[in-house]
């Protein structure tokens, strides 16, 4: 930094070093004294984290290789100490200006010194924090030093009576309720400064932060305010001669202009747009940026500037039609049915996460067909980069306030008055997002509490009440008043898990909860065959399914990487460490019911990825087909934050399973879809698209021999964004020639406007499928693989051994005597030199067998 007057400057300070200590072995000012050596303490990365220091630096081995975590528990009870160095020119201590040291993120016991001096202490990983440190920097060196504490030692004197799933200490600490432990994820809590440092340059005004608000959209003119929040020492002072000047800019031309004056701390700007280019989800249309300057000018001088991209758009919430419980998403005036996934941390140790792990991600949800993504309550509000990514590729976020599956204590009031500061500073933050669709307090806690005080398991009060119904409600008045809000999920009707109205987590599949269930009745559960089997989703009526799934295996790499070498077997200890369900039981449950129980690790992982991607496909067709009585389906889960087995349809290493492939074509915009009822099957057409789509659909029973048995053809017209019952068939009749376990449906759209959709007759281990043979050859180039058939080929896997490819297509069904080519994604920069193709009717057995191979 110069003596030079300056808007406003920022640099990172990016030199540190880190050391952990005893909890009392030093006393604190010595540690954070300018003078105290550190040259011998370990060189650390900010953003990262102690864990992932300790990991590159050899001290301890990585936590997620086979039980390593084990021998890293010491990690969690050492203080941490972090100092960084930056240098200080005269100049720029005599300009006048404003120096702040900005701590984006700080995980999580922290207290803060600047050249030996304490300026505070910080106990919340969601929040930032800022000092004046303008009369406490010197010419030359200057050290910032950071302590934090471990957290079981902070939380050890509390009440940790509240009821919380997984972990009770959980409860009173500001940080990603996960790193403690969840039902898909390890425990192991981190800490460490896991967001930039700043030091940051001002003129005593700076722009805090800015809401835009899309007051109205239409073909011809767009209103927008525009909300300007001002901060600094001179307000008082300077806010008469302030102005505000707002222009937003369509590329290079200025599409609005306005200006007002500060009142206060605050601004409000409206302007006109006209003929507006609307932000639209990506499979509507273009999810257009605007590019929005704002400037602050005191005494006709520029003091601050910034710049975002911003888009107009409205989202509204409609909960009732024609009388009848709607929970529908409005985008610009036209509902939407919300396709989507449930989003947890992208790694244990996110400070270490690069922006590209984001942007893969989000990429492949919107190339599955996905419009919405929701930010899972236990986990993180995340970087801007997820956010910046959401709204460039145009997908809604759910937010949720970081509270789940607990009770938490809003009668303290210091815990009540850091949630406080949490929710104001997330909302400033998030709410110039056009991706931000909805904000929701908490995950599953209303829910559960209710629940739990009903069958006598809970008798305290609802701790955390206030701050759902109270707190985040009126800072949500104040300063997002438009957005909707919903207290919990799921929340509403008879039960707050209740198919009437509001939306539900549908965890009949899987944990086995018994539905319908009323307000003051007790939990039931059925942990048997039929009671967790998929196939209970046909009974689900929701009216907006935020969560659902069904567990399945990592792939192959994944596993073999994070294992240690000849450990990876079925019913091995390796393996079983990678599931973190309590009932890890219930994965056989589901599959005794569909595949079949697996003997060999091959067979496992078939048979889950199957059961987990036939059953999620029968869930969202059957919520599609109600398209707009059900108005959304969003899988539990998409991600994972370790190379664990879970309901992940992507695992860790970013290799997607077999739901993925299967989400493309189910939530295609065109979606053809075989309904059995009684003795008839019904075909339906459903269209999320724009306009009258006009098509033709070929039915066919085919058996696995690749014989034609029945085939017929039937016009398809389905309205703007509706769906249509295109033919009812006798099953009796179509299936004349057939045996059901010989033979399966082709849906065939005659133009190729969607994939075609294989129905099988049968559960999969019913199935008498003959042996195939596959054939496989890497095209030249390397980007492309050719796979070949001779009969009916079932769930067909393309793997590139000891290397984490990912393909356009895999794990699909090919018809007999059928060949097709099979591209790289466009994330893999790498060609092929080698691949192996297997099926379920050439490959449950013992690694080994039948396979075909491919090499260049």
């Amino acid at each position: 930094m110069t003596g030079v007057a300056v808007m406003r400057e920022e640099r990172a300070i990016v030199s540190w070093r880190m050391e952990g200590f005893e909890p009392g072995t030093f006393r604190d000012v010595e540690v954070a004294g300018r003078e105290y050596v550190d040259h011998f303490w370990l060189r650390a990365d900010v953003p990262g984290d102690v864990h992932t220091t300790l990991r590159e630096a050899g001290v301890i081995p990585d936590p997620f290789v086979g039980h390593s975590d084990w021998g890293t528990r010491w990690v969690e009870q050492r203080v941490w100490w972090y100092r960084g160095h930056f240098f200080m020119e005269e100049g720029a201590l005599h300009s006048g200006d404003t120096l702040e040291l900005v701590f984006e993120g700080l995980d999580t016991l922290a207290t803060i010194y600047v050249n030996g001096r304490e300026l505070g202490r910080h106990a919340n990983m969601f929040v930032p924090v800022s000092f004046d440190v303008t009369r406490e920097l010197v010419a030359g060196d200057n050290v910032v030093a950071v302590k934090l504490d471990p957290i079981a030692a902070a939380v050890r004197e509390k009440d940790l009576s509240l009821w919380a799933a997984f972990n009770r200490e959980r409860v009173w600490v500001r940080k990603a309720q996960s790193h403690f432990g969840w039902d898909w994820g390890p425990n192991i809590v981190p800490c460490g400064i896991w967001r930039p440092v700043l030091l940051r340059r001002h003129r005593g005004m700076i722009i805090r932060s800015a809401q835009v608000r899309t007051l109205s959209a239409g073909e011809e003119r767009a209103r927008v305010r525009v909300e300007v929040d001002v901060e600094g020492p001179l307000i008082g002072d300077a806010a008469a001669g302030a102005r505000v000047r707002v222009c937003l800019w369509e590329g290079d031309r200025k599409a609005a202009v306005s200006e007002c004056s500060l009142d206060g701390d605050r601004a409000a700007a409206d302007l006109e747009v006209p003929e507006p280019r609307l932000w639209w989800t990506f499979d509507l249309g273009e999810p257009y940026l605007y590019r929005m300057e704002i400037t602050l000018v005191v005494r006709g001088e520029e003091v601050d500037r910034r710049e975002h991209p911003v888009g107009l758009r409205t989202v509204t919430l409609l909960r009732e039609e024609n009388g009848e419980p709607r929970f529908t998403f409005v985008l610009n005036g036209r509902p939407i049915f919300a396709k989507g996934a449930n989003w947890v941390p992208a790694d244990q140790f996110v400070g270490a996460l690069p922006d590209g792990r984001y942007v893969r991600l989000l990429r492949a949800a919107r190339n599955a067909g996905m419009n919405m993504i929701r930010v899972w309550g236990g986990g993180l509000y995340e970087r801007e980069i997820f956010y910046d990514t959401c709204d460039r590729l145009g997908i809604l976020v759910w937010q949720d306030f970081m509270f789940a599956c607990a009770l938490y204590p809003d009668y303290n009031k210091d815990f009540l008055e850091n949630v406080k500061m949490e929710i104001e500073s997330v909302v400033r933050r998030l709410r110039r997002h056009p991706s931000l669709a909805l904000w929701c307090g908490n995950n599953e806690n209303d829910w559960l509490w209710e629940m739990m005080v009903s069958d006598g398991r809970l008798r305290e009060p609802f701790y955390g009440e206030r701050i759902y119904h109270r707190l985040i409600p009126e800072t949500l008045r104040r300063l997002d008043p438009e957005r909707p809000y919903r207290p919990s999920s799921p929340y509403g009707g008879t039960d707050h898990n209740s198919a009437e109205e509001g939306d539900r987590h549908n965890w009949q599949v899987w944990h086995g909860h018994v539905y319908p269930r009323r307000f003051g009745e007790p939990e039931r559960v059925d942990r048997s065959v039929p009671g967790v089997s998929f196939k209970q989703y046909l009974r689900d009526t929701a009216r907006f399914v935020s969560e659902f799934g069904i567990q399945a295996s990592a792939n192959r790499y994944t596993l073999e990487r994070w294992i240690p070498p000849g450990k990876l077997e079925w019913g091995g200890p390796e393996l079983e460490y990678r599931n973190k369900d309590a009932h890890p039981e219930k994965a056989m449950l589901l599959m005794a019911g569909y595949t079949g129980i697996p003997e060999t690790f091959d067979q496992y992982l078939m048979y889950s990825m199957l059961t987990q991607a036939e059953g999620l496909r029968l869930a969202v067709e059957h919520y599609r087909r109600r398209k707009f009585a059900t108005s959304g389906a969003l899988i539990w889960q998409l991600n994972d934050c370790w190379p664990g087995i879970s309901w992940s349809i992507i695992d860790y290493e970013g290799l997607p399973k077999a739901a993925y492939y299967y989400a493309k074509r189910f939530f295609h915009p065109y979606l053809l879809t075989l309904e059995e009822q009684g003795d008839e099957w019904v075909l339906w057409a459903v269209w999320d698209g724009w306009g009258l789509l006009r098509d033709e659909v070929q039915v066919e029973v085919v058996d696995f021999q690749g014989n034609r048995l029945k085939v017929g053809r039937w016009p398809v017209r389905v309205p703007d964004n509706g769906r249509q019952e295109v033919v009812r068939l006798s099953r009796k009749e179509w299936l004349a020639r057939a045996d059901v376990r010989e033979a399966a449906v082709a849906l065939r759209s005659t133009s190729g406007r969607t994939p075609v959709r294989w129905v099988y007759l049968c559960d999969q281990m019913e199935m008498r499928l003959p042996p195939a043979t596959l054939q496989a050859r890497i095209l030249p180039g390397g980007r492309a693989v050719r796979v070949e058939t001779d009969v009916h080929a079932r769930m067909v896997l393309l793997e590139t051994p000891g290397r984490a490819a990912v393909f356009r297509d895999n794990y699909f069904d090919m018809a007999a005597g059928e060949s097709r080519t099979v591209e790289l994604s466009q994330d893999d920069p790498n060609p092929l030199d080698r691949v192996t193709v297997r099926c379920l009717n050439n490959s449950c057995e013992p690694r080994g067998g039948p396979l075909a191979q491919a090499g260049m």
